[in-house]
């Protein structure tokens, strides 16, 4: 069977910056073809396909996670955070200011912190690299198409904001960490 709409797309993916660095892997992704859940350019790349068949697909930043924007960099004292700020936090709030975004922490260093609102691989060109491991209907296995049966891992989304965002394990869907 070949991937066309409202397909079943069983892949393995590695995804590295267009300098051969790897990202990140994922083994047996199932993804629903063609409701713009991943990366137009990769499904389009993909229509058509089978199982066995190999794509490598390069995406400029502006056809992935977008071009770095340096209007997205915010500086603040550390005063304005309560003890414990670190690198790698992410806030949508600071001192009961709510942001447009979520800003994740990239540098502490005398007494000021840098935050920055682009996506962390913003600005980078990535090349994916799919091994297609099977293809089938979407009624064939008991998933109904539309549903959030299917969840595509965040690496591979079209997103506004940092994947970094912590998740909570409470059964409810997954939100920003806000840190006041």
């Amino acid at each position: 069977m070949q991937i066309q709409k409202d397909t079943l797309v069983t892949m393995s993916v590695a995804m590295y910056t267009l300098q051969g660095d790897l990202l990140e892997t994922a083994d047996e992704l199932v993804y629903l073809h063609g409701h713009g859940d991943i990366f137009p350019v990769i499904e389009k790349a993909l229509e058509g396909k089978a199982a066995g068949e190999k794509v490598k697909v390069e995406l400029e930043p502006e056809e992935a996670f977008g071009d770095y924007d340096e209007s997205l960099l915010i500086i603040r004292p550390e005063t304005d955070f309560e003890e414990g700020v670190e690198v790698g936090l992410s806030y949508s709030e600071i001192r009961g200011e709510t942001l447009d975004r979520i800003y994740r922490v990239t540098d502490i260093a005398e007494g000021v912190v840098v935050l920055d609102g682009n996506h962390p691989l913003a600005g980078i060109g990535l090349r994916f690299d799919i091994t297609i491991k099977n293809v089938s209907r979407a009624d064939a296995q008991g998933e109904t198409v539309g549903t959030d049966d299917v969840v595509v891992p965040g690496f591979l989304q079209v997103a506004e904001g940092p994947v970094n965002n912590i998740v909570e394990d409470d059964g409810e869907e997954p939100k920003p960490h806000t840190v006041h």
